[in-house]
């Protein structure tokens, strides 16, 4: 952003040099031309004052030394013409009226009117000033004075005149660019404070910890207020989400107690029940257990949204082995194979615990959803500095459109309503990769089943020596 605004302000800062500069070096060009007009001029009206003499005595010629030692003197061509434009006195030999601007201005002068300046003179127009004055006698025009002059001198001037302009513009831009500079700094101070500030914002509420101030009083007022509302909208909306973490985590809590009881209550009733109500004395206890269940995953991800630990190295192959032992039986009462693939000796940044909250969700999820006799895999793998860790089962699996919405908190398929679950174990999965800025991914591999991917970043070398096994 500074360089887009500073980019503006230089952009406006040319366009006013230039609004500026091009009509000074236009009125230096015109004032130049000027005055070599003026002088051509006064000259040309000497030599027509000088030949009226020989020309009424029709001895034109005799004033050709004069012309010649001006030629010699200034390199400046003259010539004398009668009233029918026919050169009698000229100044170098062969000199002859050929050009149709030189037969022009003599058509002028003949006329008896004297010659104007012209177009405005420029350094890369390179035609010479011709001039012509009318010869008078006795208020009769009786020839032409005639002056061709090179402008390369006047030229020159302008090209310095210039240079001197586009000199002190770029010391001008240059000045600017130094006022810029802070200018633009101190606008965008608070700015820059406030896009700090938004990144830290989003991990202190994902880490669950208060939201630091944005702090500083530089920059313009309008931006020192904008700062004021968004550290205002950052602690509402920190006390907020904090207010809902906690009834979450409450809420749950306190259910537990009395759904303890109440299953408890119900295992005694077992035997004392009629035959007729055992059926609905069966459902009830089933309902509990899911209550207890659908509380322990929200507890779980009450704690993972509240979490404020720090990420540590961890041992990625360590946990796999230890969480494939814990789920072993789960598997065998299955007949499922869990398998491990992939590569070890890899270690990932992740909140303590949080390799096995992941692992347990989706080993649940897929011993929950394959099928009987099949094979689930669990993998791990570097992929540039990420290590991905991936658990594959081969059950129905989700339609294309579905695998956006299966992290959703609740969601499930309707295709697996009747299959027990709540719907949060993607949910819980996704906010703890969440804190360490790693994704969860679905695949629908060939063959058919579920993989789930789970980015992390990977531990910096000097860090995987420590990892937490």
């Amino acid at each position: 952003m500074r360089s887009r605004l500073l980019t503006t302000v230089l952009s406006l800062l040319v366009l006013v040099l230039a609004g500026l500069g091009v009509p000074l070096a236009a009125t230096v060009a015109g004032a130049e031309q000027q005055r070599l007009f003026l002088d051509r001029l006064t000259d040309v009206t000497r030599f027509a004052s000088l030949a009226q003499r020989p020309i009424i005595d029709d001895q034109p010629s005799v004033i050709e030394r004069e012309l010649r030692r001006y030629d010699e003197v200034y390199r400046i061509a003259v010539a004398i013409t009668d009233r029918d434009g026919t050169v009698v006195a000229r100044s170098r030999p062969g000199l002859e009226l050929t050009d149709r601007e030189v037969i022009d201005r003599v058509g002028l002068a003949l006329a008896g009117r004297h010659s104007e300046p012209g177009e405005l003179m420029l350094p890369w127009h390179d035609a010479p000033l011709v001039l012509a004055a009318p010869v008078l006698a006795d208020g009769e025009v009786r020839g032409a004075a005639l002056i061709i002059s090179p402008t390369s001198s006047a030229r020159g001037r302008v090209v310095v005149w210039w240079g001197a302009l586009l000199l002190g513009s770029l010391l001008a831009l240059g000045a600017g660019i130094l006022f810029a500079l802070p200018v633009v700094r101190w606008i965008l101070k608070p700015v820059q404070r406030l896009d700090q500030a938004t990144g830290k914002m989003v991990t202190a509420l994902v880490m669950g910890r208060p939201v630091e101030p944005v702090g500083g009083n530089g920059g313009p007022p309008e931006l020192r207020m904008l700062t004021r509302s968004f550290e205002q909208m950052a602690a509402a909306v920190g006390d907020v989400l904090a207010a809902q973490r906690a009834f979450v985590a409450d809420a749950s809590h306190q259910l537990r107690n009395p759904l303890t009881a109440l299953r408890l209550r119900l295992g005694n009733l077992e035997g004392h029940v009629d035959a007729e109500a055992e059926v609905h004395h069966e459902a009830a206890i089933e309902e509990t257990d899911r209550l207890n269940r659908l509380l322990d995953e929200l507890l779980v991800m009450a704690r993972a949204e509240a979490s404020s630990l720090e990420p540590v190295p961890i041992d990625v192959d360590d946990i796999v082995i230890e969480r494939l032992q814990a789920w072993s039986a789960v598997a065998d009462s299955r007949h499922v194979e869990l398998v491990q693939t992939g590569e070890t000796d890899l270690v990932a940044m992740l909140t303590p615990r949080g390799m096995e909250g992941i692992l347990d969700a989706l080993l649940d999820n897929a011993l929950k959803f394959t099928h009987d006799g099949t094979v689930v895999e669990v993998g791990a793998r570097r992929v540039d500095n990420r290590v991905e860790l991936s658990v594959r089962d081969e059950g129905p699996g989700l339609r294309q459109k579905e695998l956006e919405r299966a992290t959703d908190r609740f969601w499930r398929s309707p295709s697996h309503q009747n299959v027990p679950g709540s719907g949060l174990g993607l949910a819980i999965v996704t906010r703890i990769v969440a804190r360490v800025d790693g994704n969860v991914r679905l695949e629908l591999p060939k063959g058919g089943g579920l993989r789930v991917v789970v980015t992390m970043p990977l531990a910096p070398p000097e860090r995987s020596i420590r990892s937490i096994r």
